[in-house]
């Protein structure tokens, strides 16, 4: 099909076009022209901290300087996959809640790493108010419930140190969200081209002799419309 066959087709009927993408542009342009508040994604804190067993803890033994530094890592790395689990949340809504604020432990997203025995906890949470109670109360639960987890601390909580304070940021809008209302046009405007091709298909009409001589029939003569 040549591609002036087609444009004739599409302008025939522009009006199957045009429907989808007005439907869509009433239910996506409010949400195109208004911008996003910062915040809109959520917001984000990041807490770096060091670790390492109380001395007193540690049962008497021979060593030196080194032994010291990798118990410290070996800490961190530990505490890595505790703040990561259920308990570590939940620990975290106890202290909250001693603080006024009621949260879900399960609505918490939590990460976090380890690199160079320096760990990271990254934590997410909608309202910035309640992400810094939120916030103070991990570093409580680090700092000193760490001992009714790891056994090998002997009972006493392990030194944690906070490397900076922690800041929280808006989450920048996600890429699908913002773009979404021109995807919802350009998925109109698919369709309606879809609509126009297949009313084209259907269509039982023959309206001018390019379409006789592509069915084989020979045209003598036409009428002139005007």
């Amino acid at each position: 099909m040549e591609l002036l066959q087609i444009a004739r087709i599409l302008l025939r009927r522009w009006w199957l076009i045009v429907i989808p993408v007005a439907v869509a542009a009433v239910v996506a342009l409010p949400d195109l022209v208004r911008s996003a508040p910062a915040g809109a994604g959520g917001f984000s804190t990041t807490i770096r901290y060091t670790a390492s067993q109380e001395l007193e803890a540690i049962p008497n033994r021979d060593g030196d300087f080194q032994d010291v530094w990798l118990a410290s890592e070996l800490a961190v790395n530990a505490f890595t996959e505790w703040v990561r689990t259920s308990r570590f949340a939940q620990e975290i809504e106890s202290v909250a809640m001693e603080n006024g604020l009621e949260i879900n432990p399960a609505a918490l997203a939590i990460a976090a790493d380890n690199e160079r025995s320096i760990g990271t906890i990254a934590i997410n949470w909608p309202n910035e108010g309640e992400l810094a109670t939120i916030t103070e109360a991990a570093i409580t639960v680090l700092q000193t419930r760490n001992q009714a987890y790891f056994p090998q601390l002997g009972g006493v909580p392990a030194e944690v140190e906070i490397l900076d304070e922690p800041r929280i940021a808006p989450i920048p809008v996600s890429l699908p969200s913002r773009f979404g209302p021109l995807l919802q046009l350009g998925v109109a405007l698919l369709a309606g081209l879809g609509l126009a091709l297949l009313a084209h298909y259907l269509d039982p009409t023959l309206r001018d002799k390019r379409e006789l001589e592509a069915l084989g029939i020979p045209v003598i003569s036409a009428i002139p419309r005007r």
